[in-house]
């Protein structure tokens, strides 16, 4: 239990610590940077409450595919962060309002949080199936793909669609790119492919 309290201050005073260098820091290849470090300590935390799953999709989806992509988009891009930054003065007292107002909603959840008396004595029990226990991961499994399997694959398909429109949609053809088409090689006869030149002996051959 020691332990677990040790690792559990451990894990959030870093994600704290990373988030606010995620906002501060000038150089985006580092907020980025602080922004896998904080994905790595939410992960952490949500392992010391038994949601391995979440975990795991924290660090593969998001460390692994958004956080990565974003780190490469800085890094590729030739960006001018210093014009970016030129509107911080005038956007500032929008910011502030935007600011003010969720706090002070933070403020009201949090003041009418009433927590129950057995919450501190509570434990996650494993889920008994057949006398053997399931993790939520096997869990969550046999759910999706059980009882949610069309709502589950209707997801997938309509996160497919949603891919290939912006592909065809953001696709733009370069004038002068020579592109290879293999129906148009596969179409062409020998007359077009093949020339035969006949050349005497002792005359010149054209480009030599």
């Amino acid at each position: 239990m020691i332990i677990q309290t040790i690792m559990f201050y451990a894990f959030s005073a870093v994600a704290v610590a990373s988030g606010v260098m995620v906002v501060s820091a000038r150089n985006p290849v580092h907020s980025v940077l602080f922004l896998i470090l904080a994905f790595f300590n939410a992960a952490g935390l949500f392992v010391l409450m038994g949601a391995e799953f979440l975990a795991m999709i924290l660090v593969i989806v998001y460390v692994g595919a958004v956080a990565v992509l974003f780190l490469f988009v800085v890094m590729m891009l030739d960006v001018d962060f210093a014009r970016l930054r030129s509107g911080f003065l005038r956007y500032l007292p929008i910011g502030a309002l935007i600011g003010f107002i969720l706090l002070a909603e933070l403020i009201l959840i949090f003041g009418s949080w009433e927590l129950a008396p057995s919450v501190a004595t509570a434990k996650a029990a494993p889920m008994l199936v057949g006398g053997i226990s399931l993790t939520n991961t096997r869990a969550l499994g046999d759910l999706i793909y059980t009882r949610y399997i069309f709502a589950f694959q209707t997801a997938g398909v309509i996160l497919l669609v949603a891919m290939i429109g912006a592909i065809v949609l953001t696709l733009r053809h370069r004038v002068g790119t020579r592109r290879q088409s293999i129906a148009a090689q596969l179409a062409r006869t020998r007359a077009q492919s093949v020339e035969v030149v006949k050349v005497r002996v002792g005359e010149p051959v054209d480009g030599v």
